[in-house]
């Protein structure tokens, strides 16, 4: 463990400075904190980078070698206990954050893929107005009963949500459910739907950061 909680990987230009804007991102089941690392070359010069490792064992759930957020049930539903462990452990992570970087920290851009998407979207609504902006990768939005999405929760945090149209593994109808719900309760969402399967298009990320700049700034 770091300490700020989690195992991470940081990245942080040399052009970073106090009150630049950061990006957190969330890994996906099964893999680890030095997976979205390659995304550093596509977010705005001198943002920083921190990636930070799931607290629990992919493998006796059967993910793998790597780390997991959360213990899948099925379609949008998840494990509660091991969501809300790694939800606590995301805010001592963030609230640590001026320790592991050598800049004041910014506003906060939580984002992830997949299992990660999952929970920066589950995290940012749990904790209105934490984080400046959420980056959903081909996540879901947790089924009602784990989470309510209130009007405040939704109108704290602006979404981006890009979600492959060929998705096989959290198919994009599922996606379209989550959006549709926090539309209604009235959240910032804004879209992309690249045709491809269960990954990051390096256009969508693209799409995603000219979008943190005009919410964000940096």
């Amino acid at each position: 463990m770091s300490a700020a909680g989690l195992d991470h990987v940081s990245h942080v230009p040399p052009q970073a400075r106090d009150g630049t804007p950061v990006a957190v991102l969330l890994h996906g089941r099964g893999s680890d904190m030095r997976d979205l690392q390659g995304l550093q070359r596509l977010l705005p010069e001198g943002m920083p980078l921190v990636t930070p490792q799931a607290p629990h064992p992919g493998l006796p759930w059967g993910y793998g070698p790597g780390w997991a957020w959360y213990r899948y049930v099925a379609e949008d539903r998840v494990e509660g206990a091991s969501l809300e462990a790694s939800l606590a452990a995301l805010d001592a992570f963030l609230d640590g954050l001026p320790s592991i970087l050598p800049v004041r920290p910014g506003p906060v851009v939580l984002g992830g893929f997949s299992q990660g998407g999952t929970v920066s979207l589950a995290y940012a609504l749990r904790r209105p107005g934490k984080v400046a902006a959420v980056l959903n990768f081909s996540g879901f939005l947790l089924h009602d009963s784990l989470l309510d999405v209130t009007a405040e929760a939704a109108a704290a945090t602006p979404v981006f949500w890009g979600h492959g149209i060929h998705d096989p593994a959290i198919p994009h109808a599922l996606g379209e459910r989550g959006r549709t719900r926090l539309r209604a309760a009235g959240a910032d969402v804004t879209t992309s739907d690249p045709p491809i399967g269960h990954w990051i298009d390096p256009q969508e990320m693209r799409e995603a950061v000219a979008w943190v700049g005009e919410r964000v700034g940096g």
